[in-house]
Formats: structure tokens, C-alpha cells, sequence
């Protein structure tokens, strides 16, 4: 926003800016509060644009005012001598010349020079003309309206740059002319008000520069917003005054909604709530409700406003008898009856009507009729107060797909949108397939939200033209994750993703986390479309250091590191779908880990210190005190997805089962099953989306071998809120009764140690409820949700034991399937910064040994 300083820089001083006679020209013009539908904001006097006026040449008159210099009679005729043409700058003497319509030769009087003297002024080119009559010489002498040399706003705050220059039609180098200026001011007054602030005004101004030139300033005082102080309602007996305001978008101004912007006065929202009110009515049997009146007053404070609305309810009406008839052979009435929910004598509601004609629409298309029309003939019985409803199916030809558009990808090859349509040019109309083909572009997470696919009239009557506009957005990520637990302290996670790498629809991502538990680092490349076919391919390479740790209960619950565990691998994927919705994928990973222990603390006397160590960690790395295993998996995935968006679902469900078999070479042996179900549901389409979701899994030897403590199942946060990393399960909690210096035995009486071992068998389940916030904070890209876990983590294969000569006492806790249950709040936000998570979760079930971790937050950005 340039300052006034910066505007009259091109001249020396403003002191000699006033000394030109059009230096500094205020246009004042004033908002008028008008309200809808009764009287508002005394609206204040707008002054007429008030304009610096030139020396007047002798004998000439000021402004739009002029007239000949020697008028003649009006029945005395004279001829056109000649016409010359004075003041002109930067138009031609011919140009100026043919705007009057009249030449050399002609024959005028006064009234002829009247209407040349009004055309010149209707060009809207000049802003002062004269025109003098001496014998027949006509002389025209003009001042063209100054060119623009730039546009500048001053004094808005939240009436933003980008949104004020579209409003603005007046341009750099264009003509100045005032009934712009008056349209321009007027579109920046429609603007304010549209944000509540009907107390605005807009003063424009002209600077004036060499050459004929302006600098055109609109001074903006946007006023404090006004706001619905009270929402009365008069007339209504069925249901109160508190029901109604709910069902409308305004709502009355409180302090706590300061973060929504629904309580600013605003008459195109009011006029909204007028036929929110009319639907809810309609739902509830009232067919004859209507809004008689809403009157919109200015409160005593002279600023907000109270509002009243005067209705009618009339009488409640029933459903009497339901039919439909079809004038298209395909869709024989039986089979349509079959999808009418609308029961016989149930309350009479217009959404079920709609929802009935959107059925039967689907229907039709289903069928290839894409613009097959359905007509509801309602006959309303005031008598018995019925309503008998009869859907007509008109006839239509079926319909072929002509063409298949695809416009504002500039990014985004065209192939990439292209392959994801379920039908083809020429192939028969299904309008399943094409909501299909929506949620399969709207799932790859590259373009705006809500995107749909238009059906416009072809060629002939049965052909259609699908048409897809797309608003790219950013599908580069940074994720930047932190956190705190009692377990792991201070933990980072840092990744970055591109989702549409060079706009072919490939994924690449590295990774890296760092905390005092473990550091990991993976590269990741996915292709969705191998060789252009229906296959999707892909490779991980990863390194993971692990430094598993635990507490003692000497020195103020010391941190001490157990074991370290060095993975390195490798892992080919690929997947093809087998119908619309199942897919399945294979994979295969090699991978070899490390596993070691500290000798000059976990071992004595040569040999594993089954207390410090613990019996399964000293069974993992040998009497070396060091265990190198190769891993070899194969693995599978079957899924089934039919969820609308595969980002940020809300509605469909998926479905998944997989199992890796480790010992194709190598030497681990094992299998590993999962099976996961998520289910979402848009409560009654009004932005409430719950998600439900239960999983498990079971991990077991074969070939003799148990399952090592680095291939069991580990739960805890984030997956289940409340609970820290590996806070879940079987745990082996090992207490000094007697020192000693075996290997079997302790060294310092009263220590104990306690590490997680984790477990064979786990389910989880899961719901969360996401929680619709005003407009205010979904602008400011604000999410809430609550939610409910449960889940559980048990079986190590066998317990250990010391016998009761080694004056070790070891308890295994949590090594049960009884549930552990949390609940918790989330709010995510969309800051400019990036993605941003806060979770506080509530342990309300839990076993002993458990680890519960209260706070966790998430914060990421996006390129």
C-alpha cells in the first residue's frame, strides 16, 4: 500500500502542487446504510465530484456549461465556413471533428451546435468544451480529461489490495473520467458492505502530474463493521424463536464469536436466511409458510442492527399417495417405486422430495440418460391436509460421451487427469462412472477441493460434453513433526514429499527422523502408472538406528540405553486393481539388522546379565553379545477403497488385509497379519464427519523359531492418543531383592528396570468425531475433532524366570487383551506456515506398567 508521501513524490512540494488549478481534486462520496427490508443508517448526503476548474479563455465559458459565443436566432440557418479545432493534445483535430457530426458546408443554427457541444461531452474524452460562432468559422476549443498514471488505495486495512483492484475497472493509461470514478467508488462501497461495514466511505482524489497526467487516489474509511445485535421472530407458535435462529446462517453478536465472521450485518446473507427458513418449514409439513416481511433497524447505538422477521407458519400437512410414472422404456415405474423412501402418512418434507428426484436422476444416468428430467406434480388437499406426489419421468434420448474436456491444468500433464476417467469418448453416458471418475481426480490430492464434472449439451441431443476445470494447488510438502514424552523426550520428524513430481503423477519422499530413541532415514519413489499401464510400481530404501532405552528406579530415574539395533534394506512394491474398488499390491523386502548390547554394562563375568538385559534381550544377541539376522519377506496387500477422497474422506469406507511371510532365504522366520477397516459417514450432509476404524494383527514363528522382540507388534502414541510411544503391552519390570555378582544375579540392591517387550497379537479400534466450525474458522482453515480409542497389546511366547536363589524378583506386566481405553480433543489448522496439530488425550482404562503421555503437537508446510 503506497503512502500519500510516495503518491506526491513526482512533484517538488505540495505547495506547488496547489498552485496548478487541478493539482489536488477530492471526489467526497459517502456510504449509505440501506437495510432490506426496512429502514437502516441514515444515509448521509453523497456531495457531487467537485473539480478544479481552469482559467477560462476570454469570451469562453467554464465547464459543461459552454454554449456558442454569438448565438443566432433558432429559425436563422447559417453554413459551416470552416471548423477548426483548439486545446487538442493527444486526439486529432479530424477525430475531434467527427464527433460532432458536422462539416464545412452544413447548415446549423443553434440548436444543431447544442447537440454538437452535447456529443463532444457524451465521448466522455474531454473535460471542458467551448465552442464560438464568428460568422460561420466555427471554433471548438476543448481539455481532454487527464490519462491515468496509476491507481492507489489508502486507509484499508481489511478490505485487502487483491480483493479491491478487481472491483476497480478505472486501469493505468486509461482516460480519467468521473462517471467512472462515481461506478468505481460505488463497487468499492458494495465490497465493504458485503464485509458488514456499512458505515464506509471512499473520498477519491486526483493528483495532478506533467503531461496531462493523474495520480488517482481512493481514500478509503471502512468504519467498524456492523453487526446483528438481536434476531426477533413474530408469528411463529410451533417452534420457538431459539429454534429458528438456529436454523439461521446470522447469528446475533456475541463476544465469543470472535472468530467468526456470521454476525456482521450483511444483506445477501439475510436474504439467504429468508429461504433457510422457508426450507426448514418445508422439511417440518408447513407447505404454506412463508416470510411475510424482514425488517432490518439500526440499534440505539446508531451502528449494529436488530433484526425482525414476520411469518406465517400455516397449517401442518401429511404425505397422501405416492406414484411415478415414466415416460422412458428402460425405467419401468416398478423398479423406480423401489427407490422412493416417502412413506404414505408420514409429515409432509421437501428434502425428501429432492432426495427422491436426485435418486431417480442417478437412476436414469445410470442408464445413459444424462439429462433425463423428473418433475414432481404436487396436489395439496387442504381439506384432509395431504399432499399426493407423483414423479414423472419425461422422456430423453439416451446419451453418448462426445467429448472430455480438461482445462486449468497447467502444471499437471493432461494424461495424468485423463486416466483416471471411468468412461471414454464414445462410450454410453453413466453417470456412476462419472461421480466415480470425480472421486478418483479429486483422491490423487492435486487440484481444489470440491471438484466436480459438468455434463453441457454436445452436438446433437444425445451426445454430452464432460467438462473438468481444475485449480492446481501445492502438492510439495514439508513436514516438520515435534514432540515430548516421558519415553522419548524431545522427538523430530522431517520429511519431504512431492506428490506430483514434474506433473507426471509420480511420488518421491525422504524422510528423517532424530530423537534420543531412534533415527531413521528413507528414500521413497512411487510411479502410479508404470509403462502407461494400470500398474503401479515402486522402491524404499531406508536405514534405522535403533537405541531402545529404559528408566531405573536409582538416581532419580536414570535413562539408560538397552539395546541398538542397525537396520539397512531395501523394498520393491507393486499393485494393479482387480475391479473399481479392489486393488491388490505385492512387495518384496531384504533387509539385514543388527542387534547389540553395551558388554561393559550388560554383561558380567563374560556372560549376559539376565537383570540388566533382561531374558529376551540376551536370548536376541547370543553369548557375542551381538546378533546379525537377514530378513527376506514377501508380502501382500488386498484392499478395497471406496471412500470419496483419499486425503480427507468424509464418506465411503476401506478395507485392508495383508500378510508378509519372512523366510524366503535369510534367517527369520515368521508371518505377519494385518487386517484394517475405516468407515466414514457424513452425518445428515452437515459437515459432521464421523470416522470409525478397528484393526489387529498377529505376528507368529514357524520352523521352530520364536518371534524375536524386534518383529513384534509395539502400540502406543500417536496411534492410540493418550499413550506414550510403546507405552501398551507386555512389559518386564525386574527388581534387586539380593545382591550379587553371578551373571543371573543384580549388583545394587532396591534397582529395578523395566522394558517394554512388546506382543504377538493387538487390535485397536477407533472413533472420532470432526467437528464443523463457523465460516470464520474455516476461512482460517480451523478443524476440530473429539475422539474415543481403544485397543490392547499381548502375548510374548513365554515368561521368564530367575528361580529364587537369584535375588532377582521379575514381574511381567501387561501382558493382557483387556482393553486400554482414552479420550481426547484435536484441533488441526492450516496455518500459513503449514499444517498444524495439537492432540490432548485422556487415559481412562489402563493396565499396570502402562505409559500414559497427555500433550502432542504436529506442525508442517507445503511448497
Amino acid at each position: 500500500m503506497s503512502s500519500r508521501g510516495n503518491i506526491r513524490s513526482s512533484a517538488s512540494t505540495l505547495a506547488a502542487i496547489l498552485t496548478v488549478s487541478t493539482a489536488l481534486t477530492p471526489f467526497a462520496v459517502e456510504a449509505q446504510q440501506v437495510g432490506p427490508a426496512g429502514p437502516s443508517a441514515p444515509a448521509q448526503q453523497a456531495p457531487a465530484p467537485q473539480a478544479a476548474q481552469p482559467a477560462t479563455p476570454a469570451g469562453g465559458q467554464a465547464g459543461g456549461q459552454s454554449a456558442p459565443v454569438a448565438p443566432i436566432a433558432p429559425s436563422q440557418m447559417s453554413v459551416v465556413r470552416a471548423i477548426a479545432i483548439e486545446g487538442n493534445q493527444r486526439l486529432e483535430a479530424e477525430t475531434v471533428r467527427s464527433y460532432m457530426n458536422l462539416s464545412v458546408g452544413d447548415s446549423y443554427d443553434q440548436d444543431i451546435l447544442d447537440q454538437a457541444l452535447k456529443r463532444l461531452f457524451s465521448t466522455e474524452f474531454f473535460a471542458d468544451v467551448q465552442i464560438r460562432d464568428n460568422n460561420g468559422i466555427i471554433t471548438v476549443v476543448v481539455r481532454e480529461n487527464p490519462i491515468i498514471n496509476r491507481i492507489v488505495f489508502e486507509g484499508n486495512k481489511s478490505l485487502k489490495e487483491d480483493k479491491l483492484r478487481p472491483e476497480v475497472k478505472l486501469a493505468p493509461r486509461q482516460i480519467f473520467t468521473r462517471s467512472k470514478v462515481r461506478a468505481d467508488v460505488a463497487r468499492i462501497l458494495e465490497l465493504a458492505r458485503r464485509s458488514g461495514r456499512f458505515a464506509a466511505s471512499v473520498n477519491p482524489k486526483a493528483i495532478q502530474l506533467p503531461q496531462n497526467r493523474i495520480d488517482l487516489v481512493f481514500e478509503i474509511n471502512e468504519g467498524p463493521k456492523s453487526k446483528v445485535r438481536q434476531i426477533n421472530v413474530i408469528g411463529n407458535e410451533q417452534f420457538s424463536d431459539g429454534e429458528l435462529r438456529g436454523e439461521l446462517a446470522t447469528r446475533q453478536s456475541r463476544w465469543w464469536r470472535f472468530l467468526t465472521s456470521n454476525d456482521t450485518y450483511d444483506p445477501d446473507r439475510t436474504a439467504y436466511d429468508r429461504e433457510k427458513l422457508r426450507q426448514f418449514y418445508l422439511t417440518e409439513g408447513y407447505a404454506d409458510f412463508r416470510v411475510v416481511s424482514v425488517g432490518s433497524e439500526l440499534a440505539p447505538n446508531r451502528r449494529d442492527f436488530i433484526q425482525t422477521y414476520l411469518v406465517e407458519e400455516g397449517p401442518r400437512y401429511k404425505f397422501g399417495k405416492i406414484d411415478v410414472e415414466s415416460r422412458i422404456r428402460d425405467l419401468k415405474p416398478e423398479m423406480l417405486r423401489a427407490l422412493i423412501g416417502i412413506q404414505e402418512g408420514s409429515w409432509y418434507n421437501a428434502k425428501q422430495i429432492e432426495s427422491t428426484i436426485e435418486s431417480l436422476t442417478e437412476t436414469a444416468g445410470l442408464f445413459g440418460y444424462a439429462f433425463a428430467e423428473i418433475r414432481p406434480q404436487i396436489n395439496r388437499n387442504k381439506e384432509d391436509l395431504t399432499m399426493d406426489v407423483t414423479f414423472v419421468v419425461n422422456e430423453a434420448p439416451r446419451v453418448y460421451v462426445e467429448r472430455i474436456d480438461v482445462n486449468g491444468n497447467v502444471r499437471t500433464l493432461d494424461k495424468v487427469i485423463r486416466r483416471e476417467f471411468r468412461l471414454a469418448e464414445g462410450d454410453p453416458f453413466n453417470s456412476f462412472k462419472v461421480r466415480r471418475s470425480r472421486d478418483r481426480i479429486q483422491s490423487l490430492g492435486f487440484f481444489q477441493e470440491n471438484l466436480e464434472i459438468e455434463q453441457k449439451p454436445g452436438s446433437t441431443p444425445d451426445r454430452v460434453i464432460l467438462e473438468t476445470n481444475v485449480e492446481e494447488k501445492s502438492t510439495g510438502e514439508l513436514q516438520i513433526g515435534a514432540g515430548f514424552s516421558s519415553l522419548e523426550r524431545f522427538i523430530a520428524d522431517v520429511s519431504v514429499t512431492e506428490r506430483n513430481l514434474m506433473g507426471k503423477g509420480q511420488e518421491a519422499r525422504v524422510s528423517f527422523t532424530l530423537s534420543s530413541y531412534r533415527n531413521e532415514l528413507e528414500l521413497s519413489f512411487t510411479e502410479p502408472y508404470f509403462m502407461d499401464k494400470n500398474l503401479a510400481a515402486g522402491i524404499d530404501v531406508y536405514r534405522r538406528d535403533l537405541n531402545s532405552f529404559r528408566y531405573n528406579s536409582v538416581g532419580d530415574n536414570d535413562r539408560q540405553t538397552t539395546y541398538e539395533e542397525v537396520t539397512t534394506g531395501f523394498r520393491l512394491r507393486s499393485g494393479f486393481p482387480i475391479t473399481e474398488f479392489w486393488s491388490l499390491g505385492l512387495r518384496y523386502g531384504l533387509s539385514q539388522a543388527e542387534v547389540s548390547l553395551d558388554k561393559g554394562v550388560y554383561f558380567t563375568n563374560g556372560q549376559c546379565n539376565l537383570f540388566t538385559a533382561g531374558t529376551y534381550l540376551c536370548d536376541l544377541v547370543g553369548p557375542e553379545g551381538k546378533s546379525n539376522r537377514t530378513t527376506s519377506a514377501v508380502g501382500y496387500t488386498l484392499v478395497f477403497d471406496n471412500r470419496d477422497n483419499a486425503i480427507r474422506p468424509s464418506r465411503g469406507q476401506r478395507f485392508t488385509f495383508s500378510q508378509d511371510v519372512a523366510g524366503v532365504g535369510g534367517g527369520v522366520n515368521y508371518v505377519n497379519s494385518r487386517v484394517d477397516y475405516d468407515r466414514y459417514f457424513n452425518l445428515f450432509n452437515s459437515g459432521w464427519i464421523l470416522r470409525s476404524g478397528v484393526e489387529g494383527g498377529w505376528v507368529f514363528g514357524w520352523g521352530g523359531e520364536d518371534v524375536r522382540i524386534n518383529d513384534r507388534f509395539f502400540l502406543g502414541g500417536p496411534r492410540i492418543r493418550g499413550f506414550a510411544i510403546r507405552g501398551i503391552g507386555p512389559r518386564s519390570v525386574r527388581t534387586c531383592t539380593k545382591a550379587g555378582v553371578t551373571a543371573k544375579t543384580c549388583t545394587a540392591e532396591g534397582l529395578s528396570y523395566d522394558d517394554p517387550l512388546g506382543g504377538e497379537l493387538y487390535y485397536l479400534g477407533s472413533v472420532e468425531l470432526e467437528v464443523p466450525l463457523g465460516a470464520g474458522a474455516r476461512e482460517m482453515g480451523l478443524r476440530t475433532s473429539t475422539y474415543v480409542d481403544v485397543g490392547s497389546l499381548w502375548k510374548v511366547g513365554r515368561n521368564p524366570s530367575f528361580g529364587t536363589t537369584t535375588g532377582v524378583e521379575e514381574q511381567l506386566l501387561g501382558d493382557s487383551a483387556k482393553p486400554r481405553v482414552s479420550v481426547g480433543i484435536g484441533v488441526m489448522w492450516n496455518s500459513p506456515f503449514g499444517p498444524f496439530r495439537i492432540d490432548l488425550a485422556k487415559a481412562l482404562v489402563k493396565e499396570e506398567g502402562d505409559d500414559t503421555e497427555v500433550f502432542q503437537f504436529n506442525i508442517g508446510t507445503q511448497f
